[in-house]
């Protein structure tokens, strides 16, 4: 109460408002982000098996090759498919 009383009842409601707006702009940024790299993740482990099951490259479904598809996504797919076409299996 004393901090409102100091400086005023307008600036203090000026000052929580955007402090809410800067909170829900930080949300909606990291939200973005984790949508991003979901999808990411989510396009990655379908690509994996797409390519695995079309082109028959036997590539093995271990809990290596998921989680780094599923942390890399399309990346990991590239760099796994071309480590298993020159004999490299992970």
């Amino acid at each position: 109460m004393l901090a409102a009383i100091i400086i005023g009842p307008v600036l203090s409601e000026i000052l929580v408002i955007a402090a809410i707006a800067l909170i829900l702009f930080i949300i909606f940024k990291l939200g973005r982000v984790i949508v991003g790299l979901v999808v990411n993740s989510i396009l990655g482990l379908i690509a994996i098996y797409a390519v695995n099951t079309i082109f028959n490259l036997g590539i093995v479904y271990n809990l290596l090759t998921i989680i780094v598809v599923a942390i890399a996504g399309l990346p990991a797919v590239a760099i796994i498919i071309i480590l298993k076409l020159i004999g490299i299996s992970i």
